[in-house]
């Protein structure tokens, strides 16, 4: 399946460290170029606005999608007519059952407690088996070691057991993430190609 749309999670608010600011913009513009759409939580504040105005100052598409009683809270009602689609969703699970269905692959960027629901969300689906679609940790000044180590230390103590289901990339370079989810669906799609003319013969 080619990648077409990208959903990012990250914070609502900028951070202390100015790399956050500074990575969301850089992958912004990076999913422009290389023309995916951005799917995210519709906020046009903190990382989140970074990563919008990334995609958009460079001809991009966005689509946000946000549960009604954060637009004022995360956004503003006119810098969200910015956007080239909005979606307006009833409560949060609604929202984020949107933004994967529309979504082809995942990154997570720095942020708070949400940003961490939605990506260990987004694994807990892929070690049950409901998608293989990619997922980075944009391990921005080390911002998600400590997260990683946790995943490691449950796996080893024996409590992720369909470990090759919960295999997201960690990436620190943000303008390598893109094609690395690039090159990964196509050597997926060749392998699976292969697999197919290996079963008719």
């Amino acid at each position: 399946m080619p990648i077409q749309s990208i959903c990012v999670y990250c914070g609502s608010q900028p951070g202390r460290d100015p790399a956050y600011i500074a990575a969301g913009r850089m992958l912004g513009k990076s999913l422009a170029a290389h023309g995916l759409r951005l799917v995210y939580g519709g906020g046009t504040k903190g990382i989140m606005g970074a990563v919008a105005a990334g995609v958009l100052g460079n001809g991009g598409q966005v689509t946000g999608i946000i549960p009604n009683f954060l637009v004022d809270m995360e956004a503003t009602r006119h810098s969200l007519s910015q956007l080239d689609e909005l979606i307006v969703t009833e409560d949060m699970h609604e929202r984020k059952h949107v933004m994967f269905e529309r979504s082809d692959a995942f990154v997570t960027l720095p942020g708070g407690i949400g940003t961490l629901e939605e990506i260990v969300e987004i694994m807990t689906w892929g070690q049950l088996g409901r998608h293989e679609k990619p997922m980075v940790f944009a391990n921005v000044a080390g911002f998600w070691n400590p997260m990683l180590d946790l995943i490691d230390h449950m796996r080893d103590q024996g409590f992720i057991h369909r470990a090759h289901l919960v295999r997201p990339m960690v990436i620190d370079d943000i303008e390598q993430i893109v094609p690395a989810i690039l090159d990964r669906s196509e050597n997926e799609a060749a392998a699976q190609g292969e697999e197919e003319v290996i079963s008719r013969l």
